[in-house]
């Protein structure tokens, strides 16, 4: 395993305007969480994000919008963000997060600088029905092959905590293993008092196994420490890259709030990890 350590950074762009009712995320209008609401981030904020993503070492710059997915005005907004962050940031590789999106829409935002696209099947085909009734995991399967039929590298993984069986973990990983994917985010659920879902975080020696599980399954693939890292891992941080993850999302989060970046960059280097180094994902 190479001791590099890819660090990415996300700018929710389009914040908590939507209409689906997924049990694990705050950003649903049906839950009331107590998070701030905002149709379209501004695009020069969004480009000083950029730039200071990339000063703190990120190689990855994520664009995330809430709602079921792209319309037109939706992806307009994308695609000007990408160009303005591109011309500004050339060397970082643009990700976009946008939930369900059809293959012209992914075509249209490869043309505007997105190299990658993130959309997570979260958790089993099974045990997705009960997190979700207002779109089906086929439905994020689809959007999945359209990314790889796009040509952009798919970034696709999920979320762990939710109260999920070993079983439905197993076909999880087998499901995403039929992507493919570029980067595989490992998402660690955090609790929030609105949310119908209600179960403790992980526990940390847990969550170490659900990495360790994960890197068996994918021994070339990416893996990224992503959402409840702090509040799962605490204190042992430092090891989930001994045990596989060689990806972490810097700064906040969607709607919760990280670590400072000069922290999580003291901890990989004490840990005996480097910082990777950006390399174009287009070519």
């Amino acid at each position: 395993m190479s001791k590099e350590v890819f660090l990415c950074a996300i700018s929710n762009i389009s914040s908590g305007s939507c209409a689906e009712d997924c049990g694990f995320c705050t950003q649903s209008s049906k839950h009331h969480a107590n998070i701030k609401r905002y149709k379209y981030k501004d695009i020069n904020e969004i480009v000083e994000e950029a730039k200071k993503a990339k000063a703190n070492g990120a190689v990855g710059f994520c664009l995330v919008t809430s709602g079921k997915g792209l319309d037109d005005k939706k992806l307009d907004f994308v695609c000007q963000s990408a160009i303005a962050v591109k011309k500004e940031v050339p060397q970082i590789n643009l990700i976009a997060c946008n939930g369900l999106a059809n293959l012209e829409q992914l075509k249209t935002l490869k043309k505007a600088g997105v190299e990658l696209y993130n959309h997570n099947l979260e958790s089993s085909q099974n045990f997705y029905k009960t997190l979700c009734q207002t779109h089906s995991w086929k439905e994020r399967y689809q959007t999945c092959l359209h990314v790889k039929e796009a040509g952009l590298k798919l970034v696709c993984g999920g979320i762990f905590g939710l109260g999920e069986s070993e079983e439905d973990r197993a076909s999880f990983l087998q499901s995403v293993k039929s992507l493919d994917p570029f980067t595989i985010p490992l998402n660690f659920f955090h609790p929030n008092s609105a949310l119908p879902i209600k179960v403790n975080p992980m526990d940390e020696d847990d969550a170490l196994k659900v990495i360790k599980q994960v890197r068996d399954e994918f021994p070339k693939t990416r893996l990224m420490v992503a959402g409840g890292r702090e509040i799962t891992f605490k204190t042992k941080q430092n090891k989930i890259f001994d045990v596989g993850a060689n990806a972490i999302v810097i700064g906040n989060y969607l709607t919760t709030s990280g670590d400072q970046p000069c922290k999580d960059i003291e901890m990989i280097k004490k840990a005996g990890y480097e910082i990777a180094l950006w390399k174009s994902c287009s070519s």
